[in-house]
């Protein structure tokens, strides 16, 4: 089975840019959202926090 997938894709043409596509893609998303992480402000983070613990809406 795994013969038949590696020769099927060996066929296909530029086949190589997907799996940089996709590593370019993974690596936006975590520097992304490592940048909102460090740049958010500490306020939004303790009231996102405390949310399950907020019996207010019950």
């Amino acid at each position: 089975m795994l013969k038949f997938v590696k020769n099927h894709m060996e066929t296909i043409e530029g086949v190589a840019t997907y799996p940089m596509i996709s590593l370019l893609i993974f690596f936006v998303f975590f520097a992304l959202l490592f940048w909102w992480v460090f740049t958010a402000s500490k306020a939004h983070i303790k009231e996102m926090g405390e949310l399950p613990l907020d019996n207010d809406n019950q």
